[in-house]
């Protein structure tokens, strides 16, 4: 079992910004998405932002405009600009291989404060 890596996470004022980053240890996986997903308490996990092999990028509608999700191999970052308290989550990397394999992260606190 692959268990990913996760960095980056913290404590800032609203406005600031906070980049994380995510890694395969070891590398080797035939990745196709990678992505970040995030989890506020007493809510439901939600889709932050996703980059395919290709590229191509999906992003949450409470975050565009403000976060950028970018990859490299085995290594996914997330740089997150204009934080805003309700941007405060446990956030999760997540990890689908090429034949549909699926890796999470332990989850890394992002906590904002006005």
């Amino acid at each position: 079992q692959v268990q990913l890596v996760e960095s980056g996470g913290g404590s800032v004022q609203a406005g600031d910004s906070l980049r994380l980053s995510c890694t395969v240890p070891g590398g080797g996986l035939s990745i196709n998405t990678m992505g970040w997903y995030r989890q506020a308490p007493g809510k439901q996990r939600e889709t932050v932002a996703k980059i395919n092999s290709a590229g191509g990028t999906f992003y949450g509608d409470s975050v565009k405009g403000r976060f950028t999700i970018s990859r490299d191999d085995q290594t996914v970052y997330l740089e997150m600009n204009n934080l805003k308290p309700e941007d405060t989550a446990v956030y999760y990397c997540n990890v689908i291989t090429v034949i549909f394999q699926n890796y999470w992260g332990s989850g890394t606190q992002v906590t904002v404060s006005s």
